[in-house]
């Protein structure tokens, strides 16, 4: 696999900085690098941080979000790293 460290990086401070759930970073439309926080029964742990981090083949989610981008016209690698946030209590 290629090295994906400074991604890797970008997608780690993403997810952080904005605290949010899941931070992809797409690198070209067969490999994507993705972090992801650990949630237990729907709720963060506040003394710790757990990430899952993912770099390979993109889901089926994905795969959609990157045929809207060739669509556009969007270059690879894409600079705007795609965040998802937690789903907000009504």
């Amino acid at each position: 696999m290629q090295n994906q460290d400074k991604e890797l990086s970008q997608a780690l401070s993403a997810l952080i900085k904005n605290e949010a759930v899941s931070a992809t970073k797409y690198i070209s439309d067969k490999i994507i690098v993705r972090t992801t926080r650990r949630a237990y029964k729907g709720k963060f742990a506040k003394d710790r941080l757990e990430i899952l981090f993912t770099i390979g083949k993109p889901n089926f989610a994905e795969r959609e979000f990157i045929k809207k981008l060739k669509k556009a016209g969007e270059p690879f690698p894409v600079k705007k790293i795609q965040l998802k946030f937690p789903n907000k209590k009504k």
